[in-house]
């Protein structure tokens, strides 16, 4: 049987394959929503590339979840809604700017017991390395995971990490935590971020820079008496 598959229809399969569990409502969002139909036409390719074997799909949730066709996770496993949360968090990223070297699950050192996060990425310039934490741990299984990582930046190992640029000093990425949960855990050595979620991560610091900037503006206004021109 031949069929020719259109780019949209590869980059489709490449997404899911990337992040292992796509929903369909998240497909709408992402590739097909300036479309007139965008529910109309993902469920009618989704249903094609089902049918032509190139992706595998569980309807245990809905909205349908497709996977791989080598997906090594069941239909009904648990480890569905753990990447369906690593694509949320994504999603979240690109309504602000969309991440470029995004990799899932990471394993940065290459072997068993390193630094395993849920994501990493170039989100606006800079590199990431993100922990979604669905259920609650110990503030000593968290502090443990915080010292995993300043045991890889004292290796140096991730100096030479493919997505470094050439062009400038090598940049040890911050770890954001998302979490409902604040831990008590710190690091003298590597930055650590925690927010519920990208959103509340956003607006956390759009706020300092935006009262800065008010506060600047009363200031030059205030001064002299020249008057500002704020258009």
């Amino acid at each position: 049987m031949s069929f020719r598959l259109s780019q949209r229809d590869k980059d489709i399969i490449a997404f899911i394959n990337q992040f292992r569990a796509v929903d369909r409502d998240s497909l709408v969002d992402l590739i097909f929503k300036q479309l007139k139909s965008p529910v109309n036409a993902c469920n009618s390719v989704m249903v094609r590339l089902y049918r032509l074997g190139l992706i595998e799909r569980t309807q245990q949730y809905s909205p349908t979840v497709y996977l791989p066709v080598d997906a090594k996770i069941k239909k009904n496993s648990q480890k569905i809604l753990h990447f369906l949360s690593i694509l949320d968090v994504y999603k979240q990223m690109c309504t602000y700017s969309v991440p470029k070297h995004v990799i899932v699950e990471d394993k940065p050192t290459g072997r068993k017991g390193g630094i395993e996060p849920d994501l990493f990425c170039i989100f606006k310039g800079s590199p990431f390395w993100i922990e979604i934490q669905r259920n609650r741990y110990s503030e000593q299984k968290m502090q443990a995971k915080v010292k995993l990582y300043e045991e890889f930046f004292f290796s140096d190992e991730w100096r030479s990490l493919h997505w470094q640029l050439e062009e400038r000093s090598p940049i040890f990425p911050s770890v954001i935590l998302i979490t409902p949960v604040r831990y008590a855990v710190n690091s003298e050595h590597i930055r650590i971020i925690q927010a519920a979620s990208i959103h509340e991560l956003m607006e956390k610091y759009k706020n300092p820079q935006k009262q800065q900037k008010q506060a600047k503006l009363r200031e030059q206004s205030s001064s002299n008496g020249i008057r500002i021109n704020l258009t």
